[in-house]
C-alpha cells in the first residue's frame, strides 16, 4: 500500500491513545494529559492506514497573529514514503494565511526548507533533578489580577496574542512574577509536563530577571524533575547546568513568514524559547 492510500482525518478524542503511543515511540515524553493540552488548543490531523494511526500533526493557532505546528510524528514503520509531506500539506491549508512556527529535528529539517520555512535559532532542553537553591526574594506568585499584564508581556516577546494559552496554564499549573512600579514586569509559568513539570514559558527584563524567576520554581522544587527550554543566545545554559539541569538535546527554531509580511518588530523583553505544548 502506499502512502496516496493513506486517509488524513481531523484528529479525535479517540485517536488520543494511539497518538500518545506514537509519541513514546519517537521517544517523547507526553502523557496523555499533555495530548489533551495541545488537542484543546489545536487543530489536529491523523494518517489512517486500515484503522491504524501512523501520523499526527497540530496546529495551533494564536487568533489572526501566527500559527505553530506542533507533534509531527510519523510511524517508523512508514517513513521514506511520504507521508510527512502529506501531513505538512494538510497542516499548512488549515493554518491559512498565518505566518508559521515551528521547531524542527535534525531529521524533519530538509523538509520543513523545501516547504519555505528558514532557521531562526536553535532551542536547548535542560532537564533534570532540582537542587537546593534559596528563593529570590524578589518574586511572587500570580493572582488571577496579574493575568491580563501577563498575556501583554507575552504577547510583546512572542510577537503573538497567546492568551488562550496562558489562560489555560494558569488553570494546570501556576505562575510567578517580578514587579516594577506596582505592574508585573516579569513572568514564569511551571505546570506539569512528561516525566514532572516543565518550566516556561518565561519572559523577564534582562537574565538577572530571569533566573531570579526560574530560581522561584527551582527553589520549591528540590529534588523534583524539571524541564526548562533555553536558546543558545541567552547564556543561561551553562547556569540551568548547574542548578542539576543538564543539557540533553533541543531542536531548531523555523519561521515561514508571509510574503507581505513586514519584518518583526523590536522586542524589548528577554524571552526564553518555550514549548509550551511540547
Amino acid at each position: 500500500m502506499q502512502a496516496s492510500q493513506i486517509e488524513i482525518v481531523p484528529f479525535g478524542p479517540d485517536h488520543l491513545e494511539a497518538a500518545v503511543a506514537l509519541s513514546r515511540q519517537a521517544g517523547w515524553p507526553h502523557r496523555t494529559e499533555d495530548w489533551q493540552l495541545a488537542l484543546a488548543l489545536s487543530e489536529g490531523m491523523v494518517a489512517v492506514e486500515d484503522g491504524r494511526v501512523v501520523g499526527t500533526v497540530l496546529v495551533t493557532p494564536y487568533k489572526g497573529d501566527c500559527a505553530t505546528i506542533n507533534m509531527v510524528i510519523v510511524d517508523e514503520t512508514m517513513r521514506g514514503r511520504g507521508l510527512g509531506r502529506k501531513l505538512m500539506d494538510a497542516a499548512l491549508l488549515t493554518a491559512g494565511d498565518r505566518p508559521l512556527r515551528l521547531v524542527a529535528t535534525t531529521a524533519g529539517l530538509p523538509l520543513y526548507q523545501k516547504l519555505g520555512f528558514h532557521e531562526t535559532g536553535t532551542v536547548l532542553q535542560h532537564q533534570g533533578l532540582a537542587g537546593e537553591i534559596a528563593a529570590p526574594a524578589e518574586t511572587e506568585a500570580a493572582t488571577d489580577a496579574d493575568l491580563a499584564g501577563i498575556a501583554e508581556l507575552d504577547r510583546l516577546a512572542f510577537g503573538a496574542d497567546r492568551e488562550e494559552l496562558l489562560s489555560y496554564l494558569a488553570r494546570i499549573g501556576e505562575f510567578a512574577v517580578l514587579r516594577r512600579d506596582g505592574h508585573v514586569s516579569g513572568f514564569a509559568c511551571l505546570r506539569p509536563f512528561g516525566r514532572g513539570e516543565v518550566i516556561g514559558p518565561v519572559v523577564a527584563a534582562d537574565l538577572g530577571e530571569a533566573r531570579k524567576l526560574i530560581e522561584h520554581f527551582i527553589a520549591r522544587r528540590p529534588g523534583r524533575f524539571l524541564r526548562v527550554d533555553t536558546t543558545a543566545e541567552t547564556g543561561l545554559s551553562p547556569w540551568l547546568t548547574e542548578q542539576g539541569l543538564a543539557h540533553v538535546g533541543g531542536g531548531i527554531t523555523m519561521k515561514k513568514p508571509l510574503v507581505r509580511q513586514a519584518a518583526d518588530p523590536a522586542v524589548t523583553t528577554f524571552a526564553l524559547a518555550s514549548q509550551a505544548l511540547g
